[in-house]
């Protein structure tokens, strides 16, 4: 009768109700790409925050982890910069869409000497996500933990002899390097250019472009 209709009627409209909300939420986190910068004490300040700016521009979620905490970082020339959390906790929230190390000599060096750096690194080129690495990071924390072995890369140019002592990899002296899932680049002044490729490699050559346009780059 008339009661059962009405809580049917109710039913409906409660499912409805709270479906909305879930349903929104989860194409959204879907669709979003993620991606996570480490940052350690000496990194290179331009290559960490044209990248991270950057990726955002784009609208990728990036996480800015601390290799030691969450704690207050001395870059390299001196610019202090505040992770969003400490790499644990990151770790915890992951996988990302892309890992991205900036470099810096002494930055790198310590990424180079973490355990947990190299148990994400290997894991995300297992799974063929991409990989970034720029600047001193590509001949010092990739080689480090034997990540992309066999792959074409660019490094800082005076660093070229300590990538290629492995004999594991094929350097070229360019601004940007993609070879499948690794992206590396040269340095402060390559910084753009890696970024973007970043941004190609995870949302295509459309949202590239239309990301850097506004910024006065393509």
């Amino acid at each position: 009768g008339a009661p059962r209709g009405w809580m049917c009627r109710a039913s409906r409209f409660l499912f409805r109700l709270f479906l909305r909300p879930f349903s929104g939420i989860s194409s959204s986190d879907m669709s979003k790409k993620t991606a996570v910068v480490l940052l350690a004490e000496g990194a290179e300040e331009m290559e960490a925050v044209i990248t991270i700016d950057t990726l955002r521009r784009a609208g990728i979620t990036v996480t800015v982890a601390g290799l030691a905490g969450a704690t207050a970082v001395h870059c390299s020339r001196d610019v202090v910069i505040v992770p969003d959390v400490a790499l644990d906790d990151a770790v915890s929230k992951g996988p990302y869409d892309a890992i991205v190390l900036p470099g810096g000599l002494k930055g790198a060096e310590s990424l180079g000497k973490s355990s947990t750096v190299k148990s994400i690194l290997t894991e995300q080129e297992k799974a063929g996500r991409v990989i970034g690495a720029i600047c001193a990071a590509p001949a010092i924390s990739l080689t480090a933990h034997g990540i992309g072995e066999g792959k074409r890369v660019t490094c800082y140019p005076s660093l070229k002899d300590k990538l290629l002592e492995s004999g594991k990899y094929t350097y070229q002296e360019e601004r940007v390097i993609v070879d499948g899932n690794l992206v590396t680049s040269q340095g402060p002044g390559t910084a753009f250019d890696f970024a973007l490729a970043l941004v190609e490699k995870l949302m295509g050559a459309e949202k590239r472009a239309a990301t850097g346009k506004p910024m006065l780059i393509e």
